[in-house]
């Protein structure tokens, strides 16, 4: 029993740690995906982005 209750609590720190890792290098698909010749006249209509 002893073993099960580490072994949840590992993953859930592991789970914790790997979310904040991602969290610092992945960026929304509205950032990583954004062009220079892309014209949008509003972005906070569009349906990928902050609004």
């Amino acid at each position: 029993m002893k073993v099960f209750v580490v072994a949840l609590v590992f993953a859930g720190l592991s789970a914790v740690g790997v979310s904040a890792l991602l969290d610092t290098y992945q960026k929304p698909s509205y950032v990583e995906f954004t062009t220079g010749g892309a014209r949008v006249g509003d972005p906070g209509k569009n349906l990928v982005g902050p609004g």
